[in-house]
């Protein structure tokens, strides 16, 4: 597999790679580089819920092990806050993500909070641009209820998880739809859009 890096990289960690899995896989991961936890902290929770829902209604499960994870940028310095948005490096790496997904077309790409979902947002040219504080736990929350109302397999489908569940795993109060668990419902709805259309899926354990 290729490894892709800018022109003068920088390294994130010595054990954290940019890229993992395969990019002809139809699921993605998009993740904050400054927040690697994510794939442990939110992905393995909201897995197992998907896969609970999955065999109960297949009796067959979801092969991960190619699964596509991918550092937004490839220099966690140039993740953007408040007073440094969205520059000349943060294009460049815009550009080439849209090259890749151009090429691979994924059907699922799920992001972790703010800046991987504005990330995706830029690199599908969705307007308008929004700011970083503007991704909160509840404007996530109705982009993750969009992005199920609105899927559709022959298209990219961009679903948001959120980078950290407040309370115990549980929406903060004032989200308009209030779930007791955060995991069991993303996984649930998730799972529900998989087996929907598990037949243009090539995801599946033999």
């Amino acid at each position: 597999m290729t490894n892709l890096t800018l022109n003068n990289p920088i390294p994130l960690d010595t054990t954290i790679k940019r890229e993992t899995g395969e990019r002809a896989y139809p699921i993605w991961l998009v993740v904050n580089p400054k927040h690697p936890s994510v794939r442990h902290i939110i992905w393995t929770p909201a897995l197992a819920e998907i896969q609970d829902k999955v065999y109960r209604e297949t009796h067959t499960r979801i092969d991960t092990s190619d699964l596509y994870i991918r550092n937004a940028v490839g220099d966690s310095r140039i993740v953007p806050d408040t007073l440094n948005w969205w520059g000349t490096e943060m294009i460049k790496e815009i550009e080439l993500f849209r090259e890749i997904v151009l090429k691979h077309q994924p059907k699922i790409l799920i992001s972790f909070g703010a800046f991987p979902f504005e990330f995706l947002r830029r690199v599908y040219e969705i307007k308008p641009d929004k700011v970083p504080k503007y991704w909160g736990t509840s404007n996530l929350g109705n982009e993750f209820e969009k992005s199920i109302e609105n899927f559709d397999i022959t298209k990219p489908n961009r679903i948001p998880l959120l980078r950290r569940v407040i309370s115990s795993g549980k929406f903060i109060e004032d989200h308009d739809l209030f779930v007791e668990n955060y995991f069991h419902y993303v996984g649930t709805r998730i799972a529900e859009k998989i087996i929907e259309n598990k037949d243009s899926l090539n995801i599946w354990i033999d």
